[in-house]
């Protein structure tokens, strides 16, 4: 091969080199990060939550015989009404008011006892040991009678409230044994549903406020006027729920225990720092959201959630009022990284007071 044409090629070797070289210094142009914010409002508001529970009776009493006797009287059935202090079972009570009458009979002869041997103890005619003995036979005696007496009042059983027989479980006849369910008596004048309740909503509510409630069996499915009646003070570890109890008084035609009851809540109106559910992220170390700060980067902040309203999440903690929070464009972001907001908005109510949403 002649000279020239080898340092033809050498050079061009160079050359190819030279360009490899100089393109890989060109720097390839960073591309930005954009994102989405909204900015961040306390808002006024009250929260509504629907519920379900199952109506009872405010009052239900279930009727026991505290003797053992034959059933002579059981008057009442399923449904019929009672006033209190009616009549509703009877048991044979021959036995007893044999025994009572014996009881008296030994009662009086102690009397006459004391009455004999005290004129006596007075005249000094008998020891005052003989005197004791007959003034405790008395007293047995008076005792053991107020016991025949109360036991013959356990076989005429009453009435405790007034009320619907809402179940019979005997029949006159049978021998009751003592301590068996005969009846059952309900006082349906007033109905109860008890409904369970986040624990960071049952602070907002009163004893005596009003709520509306809807029953699927009645015919016109309008809302009723309940009221809270009692919230109980515990809640469920589990769960972190309470158990609230609403009264319908007094309850409309046709409201029965057992029917299935719509409870709508309100809350008082109170300030809420609100932002997009879709903003709010989560890790194993706990919630946190993204904020762009005033150099334009990302920054990232621990927060504490509240209730989920509609498709917004209250911040209880960790976030302040008229902070930018980033809702879209989470990909490879993270601290102090640049950012380009290509849309800001301000959180709205949308969906706050009608769209009940489950509780986080």
């Amino acid at each position: 091969m002649p000279q020239y044409s080898i340092i033809i090629i050498v050079l061009f070797s160079f050359a190819l080199v030279a360009c490899s070289e100089k393109t890989e210094q060109v720097k390839k142009p960073k591309r930005e990060h954009l994102v989405e914010v909204v900015t961040a409002q306390l808002q006024t508001l009250a929260i509504e939550r629907e519920r379900t529970g199952t109506l009872q009776s405010k009052q239900e009493v279930e009727i026991f015989n505290q003797e053992e006797g034959r059933i002579i009287t059981l008057p009442f059935s399923e449904g019929d009404k009672v006033n209190k202090g009616d009549v509703v079972a009877k048991l044979d009570d021959r036995i007893l008011r044999s025994q009572l009458t014996r009881m008296q009979a030994i009662r009086r002869k102690a009397e006459r006892d004391v009455k004999r041997i005290s004129g006596l103890a007075n005249k000094q005619m008998t020891a005052q040991i003989e005197l004791t003995r007959v003034e405790t036979e008395l007293a047995v005696a008076k005792a053991d009678e107020q016991i025949l007496k109360a036991r013959l009042d356990y076989a005429t059983i009453t009435a405790p409230i007034s009320g619907l027989v809402s179940q019979r479980l005997s029949e006159p006849g049978n021998i009751a044994e003592r301590y068996t369910h005969l009846l059952t008596i309900s006082d349906q004048s007033t109905l109860m549903t008890q409904v369970t309740m986040s624990g960071l909503l049952i602070n907002t509510l009163e004893k005596g406020a009003y709520v509306d409630i809807e029953i699927d069996a009645l015919p016109q499915r309008k809302p009723i006027k309940g009221s809270v009646e009692r919230i109980h003070p515990n809640l469920d570890p589990s769960t972190r729920t309470g158990i609230v109890e609403i009264a319908l008084s007094p309850a409309p035609i046709g409201a029965r225990p057992g029917q299935l009851a719509r409870v709508t809540l309100r809350t008082q109106e109170s300030e809420r720092l609100l932002i997009p559910f879709t903003a709010l992220r989560r890790s194993t170390e706990g919630e946190y959201v993204f904020i762009v700060d005033d150099q334009k980067q990302a920054q990232k902040i621990d927060v504490v959630s509240g209730l989920r309203i509609g498709e917004q999440v209250e911040i209880i903690n960790g976030l302040s009022p008229d902070q930018q929070v980033i809702t879209r464009g989470f990909t490879n972001l993270r601290s102090k990284k640049k950012v380009v907001i290509i849309s800001a908005s301000v959180s709205n109510k949308s969906g706050s007071n009608n769209n009940p949403a489950p509780i986080p």
